[in-house]
């Protein structure tokens, strides 16, 4: 793992299926997970009260249990409203090796 990325510190669950989420770099946000609860292996997430056990993960991730977990790096992207290349400056070298 990237040591440089932000990581993950603190995850809630709010009404209407959405994460509270902050990270170690003081971005926090909301992230809405309602189009995916419920459907494949979000279904059990449709359970409000299996949603609220979310909690970081011991890889850093979001996870409710063993079962199911969130790419931490995907939520940060979708608060922030910033590109992958932010996260990951190789895409942009490798978007200009390609050009």
């Amino acid at each position: 793992m990237n040591e440089d990325r932000p990581k993950l510190v603190q995850v809630k669950a709010l009404p209407g299926y959405r994460l509270f989420l902050q990270y170690d770099d003081g971005v926090e946000g909301v992230a809405d997970l309602s189009d995916k609860v419920g459907t494949g292996v979000f279904a059990p997430l449709a359970d409000e009260q299996i949603f609220s056990q979310v909690a970081v993960g011991p890889e850093g991730g979001v996870v409710w249990g063993d079962e199911i977990d969130l790419c931490p790096d995907a939520l940060y992207l979708q608060v922030t409203g910033k590109s992958p290349e932010h996260l990951f400056p190789k895409l942009r070298e490798l978007q200009r090796a390609h050009a």
